[in-house]
């Protein structure tokens, strides 16, 4: 190996170099070159000997040292990595974990005399003054390292402001002076080691790689401790000009370039000639890691979870009281993000919606899923990867606007348990009947916070299918989402209960403006994120407690300090009673309603199916005790109807809750819980409302919906006849009743067969 050379320590050059300072001034440095400029006359900048010394001493004597940015670390729930996120890639790293060769590297050919001289080398500024008067120009410069390291650190606090960079490394007189003040005050500081530490970590080495930790990985994909002689010479050599000596664009330039730094290692007696001439003879060895930066990175397809963390991240005060010093710390990185990301629950929506759409397809889809009781977002997926390619995107299709986002779908029938649970809460029966005609005027007026509502242009709402004609109870309109019901809940009840219904339970337009207080709320007229379905519903799973979403579990810094994180908000929405209610409702409909292709076989499920007005979006969203899920399929430029279409390789004439989103939803809540079981869903008995019944055998009585045959309404019946057919009838057949006497809504042809029709919405009507 190399001989190792003696070298003072650095107390003994700090005086020197302080009285050298104070002895020399601006005045005397008249004509010297420093760090490869030429300092005019002291006349010329209009200072005295006398006074350029005090201007010197007046300077801060304390330079100011910006945490290093670093790259954040952002984990899944388990630890795993998502990605890795930076403004600039760096690592720090102590100088016990950089080879010794890199150490000597990097000092024989940027400051040989390192450990001989102080702050500012005297007898390296009167050499190159002398190389510089012979040469008529400006060859040589005369910065040590410390100097180079204040420089860096000027570069460092001005971040990517241009502007600021700019002042940064300008060559003037007034940076130059500062530059050898702050020298001198982190000689006696930090000593020589420290500042060697410091230097490699914060130099910038090409490539998007800041430090030598970095640069190893980048160029060698090793650690820095880990550098041969020949791989710490390249990175040695690079520090001047890293782009002109770049290795991977220029690899013939960047061997001449460590050739240099190999025969300079030689000339100060770091190795022998022959060990550096063996040196000499290797290929440059590169193995080149490509940067891997940012949420584009991310593991699968967690790209848009980790934006979301982000955004979570520059939106809370909880990290920062102002958003510029949010994006500050932040940008400065070092933080080990630990998320709530389930990996088993994010690879199983990942796996659902590669089953069912195709990125390819005219229409998307996303899928999140959270954990009732802590908010905890533990899978965000969707079909249209992160990216800037055909068929990629970089808005998260399933958050609201302001974190990152669009401006949400409409969804559709999944908004009618908001009104219920609203309803139900001020009283009403779950056994309450309503008539809903297939099709009627919007009643009005109805209340609203803040008066009336007034139906004006006479707007109408209809069922999905004609054969929907009531009446109807509460669960059976719910299990077959009949539009004419809920309109005529919410004109019962009232707008108001409902909005402040939704928003006990988070719900929120995905735009941010406030819901539009209008009936048509009921149907989903107004726009959501697939994110506040979930988490809506999750209320329903948690006993009518909501609970705000979180994203984040812990952020550790740089230094191994715990930093304070956002905490989910947990509130009462609804009593237990009410859950439960909601419960036996939507149970309903994934056993024998429109979201039966979505249930779960093997715990207890609820759930809503939802399809828009002329099927922009399709929805199903639902819960189990232990995980809540929302799953959205459509055009997010809203422009393609989903009829006549192809999705995941299968034609559908028309798109419904149930045939799309339902099996979406159950293949992706499957994985998610697999292993794993589940409580049963609290529920109450609803006391279903007697129905008629008339002489046919066929009508096989009250609450029996399978019957085949002609009911005949009696006498004067409001009803009339209406229950003597089946509007799920028995192996696909269609039911048939004839209304008599006075029977107002006799006539019903049930739809063939169950499952096969998802009445998802009708007309919002009017806002």
């Amino acid at each position: 190996m190399g001989h190792k050379r003696s070298r003072p320590t650095s107390s003994g050059g700090t005086s020197t170099a302080q009285q050298a300072a104070k002895f020399l001034g601006v005045s005397v440095l008249a004509g010297v070159v420093l760090a490869g400029i030429a300092l005019p006359a002291a006349g010329a900048l209009g200072l005295s000997a006398k006074g350029t010394a005090a201007g010197f001493d007046s300077l801060p004597g304390e330079l100011k040292r910006p945490p290093l940015s670093q790259s954040t670390r952002i984990l899944d729930a388990k630890g795993g990595l998502i990605a890795n996120v930076y403004s600039r890639d760096r690592t720090v790293v102590g100088l016990d974990k950089i080879s010794k060769s890199m150490q000597q590297a990097i000092v024989a050919i940027e400051d040989a005399r390192f450990y001989e001289h102080g702050a500012i080398d005297v007898k390296g500024i009167l050499r190159a003054l002398n190389k510089n008067a012979q040469e008529g120009g400006v060859s040589e410069g005369a910065s040590t390292l410390t100097q180079q390291y204040v420089k860096n650190v000027f570069v460092e606090e001005a971040g990517d402001d241009p502007t600021k960079v700019q002042q940064a490394t300008q060559q003037t007189v007034g940076r130059k002076i500062k530059e050898m003040k702050y020298a001198i005050q982190l000689e006696q500081e930090l000593g020589k080691k420290k500042i060697l530490e410091n230097y490699l970590n914060i130099t910038f080495f090409g490539e998007q790689a800041y430090g030598v930790e970095s640069a190893a990985k980048r160029y060698f994909s090793k650690s820095a401790k880990d550098l041969s002689l020949t791989e710490s010479a390249l990175l040695a050599g690079l520090v001047q000009s890293p782009s002109r000596y770049d290795p991977v664009n220029d690899p013939e330039e960047a061997k001449k370039r460590r050739d240099v730094v190999l025969q300079r290692m030689a000339d100060v007696k770091d190795v022998t000639q022959a060990e550096a001439d063996a040196a000499k003879a290797k290929p440059l060895g590169l193995k080149v890691s490509q940067p891997k930066n940012g949420c584009i990175t991310a593991v699968n397809g967690a790209g848009f979870f980790c934006d979301y963390v982000r955004e979570v991240f520059l939106t809370d005060k909880v990290f920062g009281k102002t958003k510029a010093e949010r994006s500050k710390r932040w940008d400065q990185g070092g933080l080990t993000i630990r998320t709530t990301l389930d990996p088993k629950a994010q690879q199983s929506v990942q796996n659902s919606i590669t089953d069912h759409v195709y990125k390819s397809d005219d229409v998307a889809t996303a899928v999140t899923l959270v954990q009732p009781g802590t908010g905890k977002i533990v899978g965000m997926g969707q079909s249209r990867p992160y990216g800037f390619k055909k068929n990629q995107t970089q808005i998260n299709l399933s958050v609201n606007q302001s974190m990152g986002g669009g401006v949400g779908y409409q969804p559709g029938s999944t908004f009618k348990p908001i009104t219920a649970a609203a309803a139900i809460e001020q009283g009403t029966n779950p056994s309450t009947t309503y008539p809903s005609p297939y099709k009627m005027t919007y009643p009005s007026p109805v209340t609203t916070c803040g008066g009336n509502w007034v139906n004006t242009e006479g707007s109408t709402v209809e069922n999905e299918n004609e054969s929907e004609k009531g009446p109807y109870s509460m669960k059976e309109a719910t299990a077959k989402s009949v539009n004419t019901f809920y309109v005529q809940l919410i004109s019962d009840i009232g707008v108001c209960p409902v909005v402040k219904m939704a928003k006990s339970m988070g719900i929120e337009r995905a735009n941010g403006k406030a819901l539009t207080q209008v009936p048509s709320l009921t149907l989903g007229s107004q726009e959501v994120s697939p994110l506040t379905m979930a988490n809506a519903y999750a209320t329903f799973a948690n006993k009518g407690v909501y609970c705000t979403p979180v994203a984040i579990q812990s952020i550790t810094d740089a230094n191994g300090k715990k930093l304070r994180v956002p905490k989910t908000d947990c509130k009462r929405a609804m009593s237990e009673q009410t859950a439960a209610t909601l419960n036996t409702l939507l149970k309903g409909v994934v056993e024998d309603g429109t979201g039966q292709q979505a249930g779960l076989s093997d715990r207890d499920s609820a759930g809503k199916t939802g399809t828009t007005d002329e099927r922009y979006a399709a929805w199903f969203v639902g819960y189990t005790s232990d995980m809540a899920g929302a799953v959205w399929v459509g055009d997010p430029a809203h422009k393609r109807h989903m009829t006549n279409i192809t999705i995941g390789g299968v034609y559908h004439a028309k798109v419904f809750g149930a045939d799309t989103p339902g099996p979406i939803w159950r293949d992706a809540m499957s994985g998610a819980l697999s292993g794993t079981t589940s409580a049963s869903l609290p529920t109450v008995a609803i006391q279903e409302p007697e129905k008629p019944r008339d002489d046919d055998d066929d009508h096989q009585g009250p609450g029996d919906h399978r019957g085949n045959g002609n009911g005949n309404g009696g006498d004067d019946g409001l009803f009339g006849g209406v229950f003597g057919g089946d509007t799920l009838g028995a192996n696909g057949t269609n039911g048939f009743t004839t209304g008599g006497g006075d029977g107002r809504s006799g006539g019903n042809n049930g739809a063939g067969g169950p499952g096969t029709v998802d009445p998802g919405t009708g007309s919002p009507g009017p806002g």
